[in-house]
């Protein structure tokens, strides 16, 4: 029979993997994006720079913010089960509340892209 004590331990594991997988998301979403930003601005040099690819390169970016955020919640999620206390909820309310901000701006922003990309020939695909 397993004990409570390898339970709690199991579930903390698991709680610091997952937040390790958020970090490891959130980290190279910002590199991809940084990498696609100096490309974008290196392209100044031969006048192909893009405002366009800026605002997709935001909409990448965030996307993989939310990723991230979510993950993170997850491992939240499993610390609260292990020690629910009001610091736990409060840190989880925080994040729900990021994610849900964050995903309402950037849902509303990869509209405006897909919107644009539609009514325009010449807004960029994939530039990564």
């Amino acid at each position: 029979m397993i004990n409570n004590l390898s339970v709690v331990h199991i579930l903390e594991t698991l709680a610091f993997i997952t937040g390790c997988v958020s970090m490891v998301v959130v980290l190279y979403g910002t590199l991809v994006s940084f990498l696609s930003f100096l490309k974008n601005e290196i392209r100044r040099i031969s006048g192909k720079f893009s405002y366009q690819r800026i605002r997709v390169l935001r909409a990448d970016l965030g996307t993989y913010l939310l990723f991230g955020l979510e993950i993170l919640i997850a491992s939240d999620v499993l610390k609260t089960i292990i020690e629910p206390s009001f610091m736990e909820l409060g840190i989880l309310a925080g994040i729900v509340v990021l994610r849900t901000v964050l995903s309402v701006f950037l849902n509303r922003e990869i509209n405006e892209i897909e919107k644009d990309r539609r009514e325009r020939r010449d807004y960029p695909e994939n530039f990564q």
